[in-house]
C-alpha cells in the first residue's frame, strides 16, 4: 500500500480514483481539498493532511478490490469452452453405454452370468449421466453431440474389465475436472450434479479393481 506523505498528492490521488467515497466522508473529500489548494477554513492543515493520508490509503483498498473483481471475471470460465468439454464427457458417456452393451454379450465361460450382468447393471447410470450432460448442454445454448468415443477392443473376459476400469477412471478424472470449471464459470448446479458423477464413476472403479484384484490365472 502507498505511503502518503502530502496533502497535494492523496488529493489528487483520490480525485483520479473515481470511485464511492467511504460512508460519512463525502463533504470531507471537498473540504480537505480545499485547504490543500489555500482554499479551506477553520481546519488545521497538518490535521488535514493526516486525515487526507489515512482517507487515500482506504480508496487505494477500495481499488485494490476492484481490480481483484476484474481480474476474477477476465479469467472466469468462457461458456463455449465449457460446452465443447461437456459434449466430450457426452461422447464418453455414450461410448461407456455401447462398451458395456457390447461387452455384456461377449462375456464367456463359467462366469458369464455374473460377468455379464455386471456390465448391464452399469448401463442405467451411464444413461442417466448422457442424459442429462445432453439437457444441460442444450440449456447453455449448445448442440449435444451424437458421437461416441470409440469402444477399446477386449478379446478375453480380463481384458474387458481392465478396459472398463480405465474408461471409469478416465470419467472420475474427466468430471473432477469438469465440475472446478463449472465452479469457475459459477453455475453451483451443474457443480453439485458432476460431483455426483464423480462419486458414481469412483464407486464403479472400485468394484471393478475389486474384480481384478483376486483375477485367477
Amino acid at each position: 500500500e502507498p505511503e502518503v506523505g502530502e496533502g497535494v498528492n492523496v488529493f489528487c490521488f483520490l480525485r483520479d480514483c473515481h470511485l464511492s467515497y467511504p460512508p460519512g466522508h463525502e463533504s470531507d473529500y471537498s473540504r480537505w481539498g480545499g485547504v490543500v489548494n489555500g482554499f479551506g477554513e477553520g481546519l488545521n492543515e497538518s490535521v488535514v493532511l493526516e486525515k487526507m493520508k489515512i482517507f487515500g490509503i482506504m480508496m487505494f483498498r477500495c481499488r485494490r478490490q476492484a481490480v481483484k473483481k476484474i481480474k476474477i471475471k477476465e479469467f472466469r470460465m468462457d461458456k463455449q469452452k465449457l460446452i465443447d468439454n461437456l459434449n466430450e464427457d457426452l461422447s464418453g458417456e455414450l461410448s461407456a453405454i455401447a462398451q458395456y452393451t457390447t461387452y455384456a454379450a461377449k462375456a464367456s465361460g463359467p462366469y458369464r452370468p455374473q460377468l455379464s450382468q455386471f456390465f448391464l447393471n452399469e448401463v442405467a447410470d451411464e444413461i442417466g449421466h448422457a442424459q442429462f450432460l445432453a439437457n444441460k448442454i442444450v440449456a447453455l445454448g449448445g448442440e449435444p453431440t451424437t458421437a461416441a468415443r470409440p469402444v477399446a477392443k477386449a478379446s478375453n473376459n480380463k481384458e474387458m474389465v481392465e478396459a472398463v476400469l480405465a474408461a471409469e477412471l478416465r470419467a472420475r478424472n474427466d468430471y473432477t475436472a469438469r465440475a472446478l470449471e463449472a465452479e469457475e464459470y459459477g453455475d453451483k448446479g451443474l457443480v453439485v450434479q458432476l460431483e455426483d458423477m464423480v462419486r458414481d464413476e469412483s464407486g464403479h472403479s472400485e468394484e471393478t479393481e475389486r474384480i481384478l484384484k483376486d483375477w485367477p490365472l
